[in-house]
């Protein structure tokens, strides 16, 4: 499972959640239609395919998997109720704010990591909810939705993933530090149980630019098992020399 937060645009409120990124499906409709007239859809006789006609634009799509827990809110005013947790996302899909004299549901901002900071609106959702009290509170809710990306110009579509792919790739300066974050497994990569829930290689993307630089951190941190580091350890940069992959 993966943090990520939804940023309400006209509020700054910020809903955090949990992702399952093995479940991220993206979408792309081009702004195409079949061509039709007065009477109907115009087909193509003698054609292998339709007349379509091309409107420009075209929509994109997000279905995100998210989960929500009252187990995981670190807070001292843990609610009782999961739906608690989830209601701002459901307000998010109401007709809530308006633009040119028509309502809308309010802007917002998918943000995971450096990697996805999505402007859109949600126009779906669906929620399941297990783990209940006996009194039927629910404490775990699996929540689906769809988010589709407001309406912007090519280039800056085009400008926006660049500076994402960028941002995702940039490695920290030499000489500053990281700290080790855990995932919650508390697993080893071949998945017995007892490790410390670190992904080395995730820490060396994010502090060299690439997960394959893994063994030049270790070595520069003077490490012999990446697997026994702690989470909250505090790893040295080091600067990188030779190729993504190469061994120091």
């Amino acid at each position: 499972m993966e943090r990520v937060a939804f940023l309400i645009d006209e509020t700054g409120v910020r809903v955090d959640c949990l992702l399952n990124p093995e479940t991220v499906q993206v979408t792309r409709l081009a702004g195409v239609r079949p061509r039709s007239s007065a009477a109907g859809q115009i087909t193509g006789q003698g054609l292998a395919d339709d007349p379509l006609v091309f409107t420009g634009g075209g929509r994109t799509e997000l279905t995100l998997d998210l989960l929500f827990d009252i187990d995981f809110v670190e807070s001292q005013t843990r609610p009782s109720d999961v739906r608690a947790l989830t209601r701002p996302l459901w307000m998010l899909a109401e007709n809530s704010a308006t633009e040119h004299g028509w309502v809308r549901p309010p802007k917002v901002f998918f943000a995971w990591g450096k990697a996805w900071l999505v402007p859109g609106i949600i126009v779906a959702i669906a929620e399941r909810f297990d783990a209940f009290t006996l009194t039927g509170t629910p404490k775990r809710s699996w929540l689906r939705l769809k988010l589709v990306r407001v309406a912007e110009s090519a280039d800056q579509a085009q400008a926006g993933f660049e500076e994402e792919l960028a941002a995702a790739s940039t490695p920290a300066p030499p000489g500053t530090a990281i700290v080790a974050t855990g995932d919650g497994r508390a697993t080893g990569d071949n998945g017995v149980q007892g490790g410390t829930g670190v992904r080395f290689d995730l820490l060396a993307h994010d502090a060299l630019g690439s997960p394959l630089r893994w063994r030049l951190l270790a070595e520069h941190n003077r490490i012999t098992n990446p697997f026994e580091v702690e989470a909250g350890t505090a790893l040295a940069v080091p600067p990188i020399t030779g190729k993504a992959g190469d061994v120091p």
